[in-house]
């Protein structure tokens, strides 16, 4: 397995090891013992999987207080993942990082808390699974504007019929958000 630190820290890029011939493959997308030696300590609470049309918006979700670290795949069709820095004492505060997943090229993404979280779908029918550190609170989710021009991300956009929630749509612009510390 393969960790890879990304352009702001704290995300990072996880490539497994995948095994595969004429039959199909066998990757392990968690094992404890190679995401600590890894240097991710990490402990999950609740899985969750979605599914999504091309062109779907999810996000940029984040939950404060109660913060979600998320360990992102997908394992079926492709997506852009960002992940945006929401810690206002980080020097790195609004910064992102993208990451195309796909069931293709089998990578992860660690999403740590602290930051918010979002996804495009480049495909139809995309699955997209995540484990979460901590339980999912209603209450305490928020909604940063996915295309705040403050934070200038790079959605691939081209050939897309975007379709996103109602909250997202009205999400909170970075200003104006409740960060953490």
């Amino acid at each position: 397995m393969k960790f890879i630190e990304t352009a702001v820290p704290g995300p990072i890029i996880v490539e497994p090891a995948v095994f595969g011939d004429d039959r199909g493959f066998f990757l392990e997308s968690w094992n404890v013992a190679k995401f600590r030696d890894g240097g991710l300590d990490l402990a999950f609470v609740q899985d969750n999987h979605s599914r999504s049309a091309k062109g779907v918006l999810r996000g940029l979700h984040f939950q404060n207080p109660n913060p979600q670290g998320k360990l992102v795949r997908v394992t079926a069709g492709a997506v852009w993942d960002v992940a945006v820095d929401v810690r206002r004492s980080s020097p790195h505060f609004g910064k992102w990082v993208g990451v195309e997943l796909s069931a293709a090229n089998k990578r992860m993404f660690w999403v740590p808390p602290g930051f918010a979280h979002g996804f495009l779908t480049l495909e139809d029918d995309t699955d997209f699974l995540y484990k979460c550190t901590a339980l999912y609170e209603p209450a305490s989710e928020h909604s940063l504007l996915w295309n705040d021009p403050s934070l200038g991300i790079d959605w691939p956009l081209d050939g897309l019929e975007l379709n996103l929630s109602a909250s997202d749509i009205a999400g909170t612009p970075l200003a104006n958000i409740k960060g953490f510390a």
